[in-house]
């Protein structure tokens, strides 16, 4: 099985078509361009010493070199531990130190930051900084001048390739383990579902941390040319869009409902656009109709996980499904070599029929090993026959159309990032005025939910005290946007949680 950066080298037969651009720096590189760079990466990552197998976290915006990264290590045959720029110190010390990471990568203010975790990471062993010189890192500018004669280390389907942080419904961050032949699936699987060619330009939104930089992955493996945008702003969106002629953008359930505020005339800047990706939170008809009424673009709403590679091993809507199928409620039908089925949330072994709601399971080639130094979580949801059990719920229809209906787990999809609110309570009742904190997601049209915090405190403490210590300790979006003060929290026997309850309170308030 090849290293899934080996597309890199079939399309530099075509050297000078362009692959990558990033309006914001004024960079663009050709496929030669481009795989020189990574080859340059993966070179000066060997002469630092990080070999195959090697565990190396990006804490990095999105960028060019975040891109660079993940290519340079699955050159060699590493495996890269992407995390959020956002992170805080203790976020960024969990992945280090779990994934027994042997470097980071990352920018003058991150280096200050591992910094001071070094002595609490024993298998740290080297940073390598971007921009400013560090002193005690290595400059991003050495690998570049690295020599770019580097092929692709050969790697196995099974290999590993990536630890992808998904958060866990116990507050503790669980590692999904994905393989070079997982990315492989992925890649294939994103091409065919868009039918990307190298005549199409995509605009990509979704953070590089994140398994969404898959589908501008994808579009670089069909030869097509992949248009970075590091953060989301609509002007600026409809700017790109119009000045490359995006013909597939990226999108989500908040950008879809910004979309369809716009002033009559904005249907222009997305003229050449032949398809639209969304995922990563419910879609409700009440905004997918309208856009499709108004824009007359289809969306590609897709369903897949971290787990999954996005739909690596997931489904999708198409275009060719509208004339058909309830557009505006379903997710599709499995992709590629995808299959889906639903069983019942507590006997997997029992499978559902039509109509009936249950617990999604999906089984293909890009479902992740496990996760990662945790076999009971892995052995939990990753059955001995390949199926992966998701935690979401819903129904297949007549048709093999899927429908998502609920969320087994209690997570918040806020935006396309997941929130669990286990994680942001055992913040909270860090404060030493806070007594309980329960936190639930309440419907949001914007971002689809947004995470809201029931607090039992001090007299003293006010909501903005408690959302500021929030900030502090925990990446942005994982904040409550809410803060309601409380004599008590309702619990049955005075400790199992009744979420339920607090969104029926609290969330039409």
């Amino acid at each position: 099985m090849p290293n899934c950066t080996t597309f890199l080298d079939a399309n530099a037969c075509n050297p000078e078509k362009t692959a990558l651009i990033v309006p914001s720096t004024g960079e663009s590189y050709t496929r030669a361009e481009l795989l020189d760079r990574v080859c340059r990466v993966g070179r000066g990552l060997l002469d630092l010493g990080v070999g195959r197998g090697d565990r190396v976290c990006i804490y990095l915006d999105s960028s060019t070199e975040y891109l660079l990264s993940y290519f340079g290590l699955w050159r060699i045959g590493a495996v890269a531990v992407p995390t959020n720029r956002v992170y805080r110190e203790s976020e960024v010390l969990y992945a280090v130190r779990d994934a027994g990471a042997a470097a980071v990568i990352t920018d003058a203010e991150g280096a200050a930051l591992v910094d001071r975790i070094r002595d609490r990471a024993p298998t740290l062993r080297q940073v390598v900084a971007v921009g400013t010189e560090v002193a005690g890192a290595t400059p991003w500018s050495d690998l570049l001048r690295a020599s770019p004669d580097l092929r692709a280390a050969h790697c196995r389907f099974d290999d590993l390739c990536q630890i992808q942080y998904t958060s866990g419904t116990t507050g503790k961050p669980k590692g999904a383990m994905l393989t070079h032949g997982n990315w492989i699936a992925a890649m294939d699987a994103e091409r065919d579902v868009l039918g990307i060619t190298e005549n199409d330009v995509y605009l990509g939104i979704y953070p590089m941390g994140h398994v969404g930089l898959s589908w501008g992955i994808a579009a670089l493996r069909a030869g097509a040319t992949y248009v970075v945008m590091e953060r989301f702003d609509l002007d600026r969106y409809l700017d790109l869009a119009r000045d490359y002629r995006a013909t597939i953008v990226a999108g989500m359930p908040p950008v879809i409902h910004s979309l369809i505020q716009t002033p009559p005339g904005t249907e222009a800047a997305l003229a050449t656009v032949r398809a639209m990706i969304s995922g990563g939170g419910p879609l409700t008809p009440g905004v997918w109709k309208p856009f499709h009424e108004r824009f007359g673009i289809p969306i590609v709403n897709a369903y897949g996980l971290s787990e999954t590679v996005v739909v690596g091993t997931g489904t999708a809507i198409r275009p060719e499904h509208y004339a058909t199928a309830d557009e505006f409620r379903s997710v599709g039908t499995p992709v590629g070599f995808s299959e889906v089925k639903i069983v019942d949330a507590n006997d997997p072994a029992q499978e559902l029929g039509p109509g009936e709601d249950g617990e999604i399971a999906l089984r293909g080639p890009a479902v992740a090993l496990g996760y990662w130094q945790m076999p009971e979580e892995t052995a939990a949801v990753f059955l001995p026959d390949g199926w992966f059990l998701t935690g979401d719920v819903g129904h297949l229809d007549a048709d093999g159309m899927l429908y998502i209906t609920d969320r087994k787990k209690d997570m918040i999809v806020m935006s396309g990032w997941k929130v669990y609110p286990t994680e942001v309570e055992d913040v909270l009742v860090q404060h030493p005025g806070v007594r309980d904190a329960a936190v639930f997601g309440c419907s949001d049209e914007h971002r689809g939910e947004v995470p809201v915090a029931v607090v039992v405190a001090g007299n003293n403490i006010s909501p903005d005290e408690i959302v500021a210590f929030a900030r502090e300790r925990l990446a942005g979006y994982k904040v409550p946007r809410r803060v309601i003060l409380a004599g008590e929290i309702p619990r049955v026997n005075g400790w199992k949680l009744l979420r339920k309850r607090l969104r029926e309170e609290y969330c039409g308030a």
